[in-house]
């Protein structure tokens, strides 16, 4: 058995944990072990943290409520104001993305594709931009973010607490985070009933 769900968030910071508790509910009803659940759910949060920051554009018009005659999916602007988490669960791996419609990832050189790269590959360089392809950390090869920074330590974050990760942009529509872990299950496992 697998199952799978999708979220439209808007992009405010209540949002986060909000996505974090929805996706931690559905791996314990599964009966996802606690410390697989716990590292995806961190990594989620860090990619909605990263959707509220930085995954709309500026000057989208009216923010206001809809006027007399609209609804509110027919604001303008309406998709700059929110972004899509969306989570696949299976007999064996978990599967995250959180896509925005903010302006994308950076043109940066790969690092590595996730906290376990394949040995002997080096890295390659960032697609151009509008084409996905791996940021991985987005810093200088052998520096890491400040420990004592404020923000910036996220991707990272994601990289460590996930198996593969896939930091991607979609040409004139914004950003895409996705990433997977393998899945350990409890005893009687709902999904591994099947």
């Amino acid at each position: 058995m697998s199952m799978w769900w999708s979220l439209h968030l808007r992009r405010e910071a209540a949002s986060v944990p909000l996505a974090r508790r929805f996706l931690l509910g559905t791996m314990e009803t599964a009966g996802v072990d606690p410390d697989i659940s716990y590292d995806l759910s961190v990594a989620l949060s860090e990619a909605c943290a990263n959707a509220v920051e930085h995954g709309g554009r500026p000057d989208t018009g009216d923010t206001g409520d809809a006027g007399p005659g609209r609804t509110v999916d027919e604001r303008p602007g309406q998709a700059n104001e929110q972004y899509r988490v969306t989570a696949y669960l299976d007999g064996e791996k978990c599967r995250i993305e959180v896509a925005d419609s903010g302006p994308g990832f950076p043109v940066r050189r790969t690092l590595r594709t996730a906290a376990h790269p394949s040995a002997g590959q080096p890295p390659e360089p960032y697609p151009p931009s509008g084409r996905s392809g791996s940021v991985a950390c987005g810093v200088v090869p052998g520096e890491h973010p400040q420990a004592l920074a404020e923000s910036g330590r996220g991707l990272c974050l994601i990289e460590e607490l996930a198996d593969h990760v896939h930091f991607g942009n979609r040409p004139g529509r914004g950003a895409v985070v996705s990433f997977d872990k393998v899945l350990k299950w409890r005893e009687g496992a709902l999904l591994m009933v099947s």
